[in-house]
């Protein structure tokens, strides 16, 4: 027998509909008469083609790839919803240096060392702003900062903070490497260890890691671990993914909480917002952008699927209770939403912070805006309710 076409029967909306079955080339229509009103609405079960169409979809993508959807160019406007400080920087322009794509650790230490000689100029407010002061020291023969804000809650004097800076792994050595850990030490007044890790041409892959966890287990023999958090962004987000993997292959035990934001965690370029907010960030623009570049100058030809590089593709079974951030456009939106759902699978307790048109770690660009001061408070919560439980 032909299969025709189901057939939807039509509705007088002056009657009630009790039942629409449409099966096969057959069409039943139950009709219940309500006196002036409709009183009865029961379940429209669509049986048939609705569900037979779905069948050569399926078939067609185990055969063969989907075709990208092109889409059109689009006008993105400024959100109205958020500070002004926070518009201007999110309606900047593209970030100039997008597509520098230097090849040699020496070149990009050389924009580095210029870059960090900017950043490190404008510390001294900063730390005046959020009660904070800082202490170079080594630990582990390491070289850190100590960032110590002015008041320390009693509930917090037992507990600590490491954070490992973010740049691709190749920009902000020394001190412009700690605005991070300024703002978590005067938002959350926790004391917070910053790990300046080698990077190139100094020292390449998995050199940052290695400091890193050098400062861990040396932390850990004074103190107890639940009492320990440990933060990051960008690359410092995936560094402490990895820093959590690492102590698994050494038998440390995990510490009370992380706060990977924005986490740099696949850097084999998979995840839709590589190419939903490519051009829409306006920090990293482009997958194929400086951070792509910088990343394989520090791998030196490693395996970027290695979970010591693109953490994602670890085992993330026994993690503590983690806190992401990251924004609606930014490029690596999709690095932090597949790590969340990795930890929730694995039955880890994970919170997922998305703010309203930031792109790449703009929640921490100013300590003077309101939508900085509610990220780090965020993490700092999180800190609260973990740590040294």
């Amino acid at each position: 027998m032909q299969r025709q076409r189901p057939r939807l029967a039509a509705i007088d909306p002056d009657n009630a509909l009790a039942l629409m079955t449409v099966t096969g080339g057959r069409t039943v229509y139950e009709q219940r008469g309500i006196q002036g009103r409709m009183n009865t609405l029961r379940k429209i079960t669509i049986y048939g083609a609705a569900t037979l169409a779905t069948v050569p979809v399926f078939a067609q993508a185990n055969t063969a790839p989907l075709a990208p959807r092109q889409i059109p160019a689009i006008t993105l406007p400024v959100p109205t919803d958020v500070s002004p400080g926070m518009q201007t920087i999110i309606g900047a322009p593209l970030n100039p240096a997008w597509n520098i794509l230097w090849k040699t650790g020496e070149e990009w230490r050389a924009a580095a060392d210029k870059q960090a000689a900017q950043t490190v100029a404008n510390l001294p407010a900063m730390r005046e702003r959020m009660h904070v002061k800082v202490e170079a020291a080594r630990i582990a023969g390491v070289k850190v900062y100590i960032e110590t804000p002015d008041v320390i809650p009693p509930e917090h004097k037992d507990k600590v903070l490491i954070q490992v800076h973010g740049g691709c792994y190749v920009l902000f050595p020394g001190e412009s490497g700690t605005s991070e850990a300024i703002m978590m030490a005067g938002f959350g007044h926790y004391k917070v260890i910053a790990v300046d890790y080698r990077m190139p041409p100094e020292a390449y892959f998995p050199a940052a890691l290695d400091d890193a966890m050098k400062v861990y287990a040396e932390v850990l023999k004074t103190m107890k671990p639940e009492n320990l958090g440990v933060l990051g962004t960008s690359a410092g987000g995936a560094l402490v993914l990895e820093m959590m993997l690492r102590a698994k292959q050494l038998g440390l035990p995990m510490p009370g909480a992380i706060a990977p934001s924005t986490p740099m965690s696949d850097v084999t370029k998979v995840g839709d917002s590589f190419y939903t907010n490519e051009r829409v960030d306006n920090v990293l623009v482009s997958r194929d952008g400086f951070c792509d570049a910088a990343t394989k100058v520090y791998a030196q030809g490693h395996d970027l699927k290695d979970p010591l590089l693109s953490p994602v593709y670890g085992d993330m079974n026994g993690f503590p209770p983690t806190i992401l951030t990251t924004g609606t456009r930014d490029l690596l939106l999709s690095n932090t939403v597949r790590v969340h759902r990795k930890l929730r699978k694995a039955g880890v307790e994970a919170e997922l912070e998305i703010y309203e048109g930031q792109s790449h770690a703009q929640f921490s660009r100013d300590d003077r805006l309101p939508e900085t001061k509610e990220a780090f408070g965020e993490i700092a919560a999180f800190f609260d309710k973990h740590l040294g439980r």
